[in-house]
């Protein structure tokens, strides 16, 4: 089982891939002065590469996702610019220096105007670096940039679970996995709470399957208590008439396994047990990360039994592809 300490728990996944399906709403969330002067009738783009290729020699701590965004502006003398996101989980002196540094270097690769912007997901409510710069002889050179502090929210829950905004309920589910570390029960109740949310709201199937992804990620919960939790899933779907890939899926994993177990011993043979265990297990990944490279069905091809009940295990949690295989 992962580790419940929020600070080991690995949140870029869900962080990165929710912030880039709705980033207009990300930015209205946190940091509605700045959405109101960016032109959403045009497209942003994702520059997660070029962000790797300017960063890649000042990794300065960890933190939980940076991204790279290039939008258009309503007013002003450039027609489009480059937003940095930052979202940072702990505390951590080189923070400021490391969206000062990151700020020049993107300004000085693109020679465009670059917008730093901090989301701070961290517990300690008086950490809130805002700027960083020096002055010597005469010449001053600073960076000040606007910053999303999660605590700050805290007293604002019920209000938040209000909105409309997916960002409320992502910034309630981190505020309650903060309260309810080593609370099992409390943080179940709560998950429970924010699930149940997902589904009267009457939103679309990918945004409820994105919006539970980060939940199940960032809430995080002893197996037996998850159990219970896509149990009430189940009930939820059958009495909305709604079936959602991502609430059935770790069910389906152990259905599925004992499916190819079956399989097999009507063959009357360990290979055909392997094979039922294998397709299953494919359709199970394709579901999830689309169409399998082929470095995945070879794998899938060659493995035994007991590295595909390995894999199966890791889909519970394994953010991409890559990390179900490791």
């Amino acid at each position: 089982m992962p580790n419940m300490d929020i600070s080991n728990d690995q949140y870029d996944s869900p962080w990165k891939e929710v912030i880039e399906r709705y980033f207009p709403e990300f930015m209205a969330f946190y940091f509605p002065d700045a959405h109101a002067e960016i032109d959403w009738s045009k497209e942003h783009v994702f520059l997660d590469q070029e962000l790797r290729a300017v960063v890649q020699d000042a990794e300065l701590g960890k933190r939980f996702v940076d991204r790279l965004v290039r939008v258009n502006v309503l007013n002003g003398g450039e027609s489009w610019i480059y937003i940095h996101v930052e979202v940072q989980g702990t505390k951590q002196a080189e923070f400021a220096e490391r969206m000062f540094i990151y700020n020049y270097r993107l300004f000085d690769r693109y020679k465009r105007p670059v917008a730093s912007l901090a989301v701070l997901a961290d517990e300690n409510k008086e950490w809130k670096p805002a700027s960083y710069g020096f002055a010597v002889l005469g010449c001053r050179h600073t960076l000040e940039f606007p910053v999303a502090k999660l605590t700050d929210y805290a007293e604002k829950v019920d209000e938040l679970l209000e909105s409309d905004n997916a960002f409320g309920l992502i910034t309630v589910a981190h505020i309650l996995t903060q309260q309810t570390r080593k609370q099992h029960q409390e943080r179940y109740e709560a998950k429970l709470r924010l699930v149940r949310l997902l589904y009267q709201r009457q939103w679309n199937k990918q945004r409820v399957i994105d919006l539970f992804s980060v939940l199940d990620w960032l809430m995080q919960l002893p197996e037996w208590l998850n159990s219970q939790v896509w149990q009430e899933l189940e009930t939820i779907e059958e009495s909305n008439k709604v079936q959602y890939i991502t609430s059935v899926e770790r069910i389906g994993i152990a259905k599925g396994l004992a499916k190819g177990r079956v399989e097999g011993r009507v063959e009357g043979r360990v290979e055909g047990r392997v094979e039922g265990e294998s397709r299953f297990l494919r359709r199970l990944l394709e579901r999830r990360f689309g169409v399998l490279p082929q470095w995945a069905s070879d794998q899938l091809t060659s493995a035994s039994e007991k590295q595909l009940e390995a894999w199966g295990e890791a889909l519970l949690t394994a953010p991409t592809l890559e990390a179900v295989f490791n």
